[in-house]
């Protein structure tokens, strides 16, 4: 099953340029939005989907498509009526989930009120961090080693249940390295290849990015 998902993200302020960019660095099929002419430019070199638009608009929002995305990151924090009209729209035209920056915690209500699925404070995550979350569909959590290198716990997917690590061999597949297995709480350095996977089990492993997206 291919559990790839699309995003688009609404403002292309410092924030918004940053979920968009880590996102496509990862691999994500992303549409980046902004109403400013400049910042769209500015991050098209970075970012290949890139349009301006004014996403306050139902036949804008219609024309984009974006009810054929599953996220949608709406970073337009400074511009409460654009972020809630957005919201409202996406919501609307069935986005599964949208994402919404908010600068204090009145904004935040507000745009759970009318839709937004999550809510961020861009002080408390960085757009990185967000993009990092995002893509990291499968993986319990994310610990950046390097540029290129990170240590994730990985939860046991079907395919690999009651199969053990040397048939699966992740490493040649995915060039993964399994370094650890956790199980009933413990974490067991002490790795059989040849012990079958169960769901309730989780795997710590070290990966670059490239063996992370095709694990994704």
């Amino acid at each position: 099953m291919n559990n790839k998902k699309n995003y688009a993200v609404f403002g292309l302020g410092r924030y918004g340029s940053a979920v968009a960019k880590e996102l496509c660095a990862n691999g994500a099929e992303v549409l980046a939005v902004d109403i400013n002419g400049e910042l769209v430019n500015n991050a098209a070199e970075n970012i290949p989907y890139c349009k301006c638009a004014d996403v306050t608009d139902a036949e804008t929002i219609r024309q984009l498509g974006i009810s054929n995305f599953d996220v949608v990151i709406i970073s337009m924090a400074t511009n409460l009526e654009a972020s809630v009209m957005a919201t409202m729209l996406c919501k609307e035209a069935g986005v599964e989930s949208v994402i919404a920056k908010c600068s204090s915690e009145m904004n935040c209500r507000i745009l759970k009120k009318v839709g937004a699925d999550r809510v961020i404070f861009p002080e408390k995550e960085s757009g990185i961090r967000l993009a990092k979350d995002l893509i990291s569909s499968g993986f319990v959590d994310i610990l950046d080693l390097s540029d290129d290198a990170s240590m994730v716990e990985l939860e046991i997917k079907n395919e690999w249940i009651n199969k053990s690590l040397k048939e699966l061999n992740l490493r040649k597949k995915y060039s993964i390295n399994i370094v650890a297995v956790i199980e009933n709480d413990r974490i067991d350095v002490n790795i059989d290849p040849e012990k079958p996977l169960r769901k309730e089990m989780s795997l710590i492993a070290i990966a670059d990015k490239a063996g992370l997206a095709k694990l994704r």
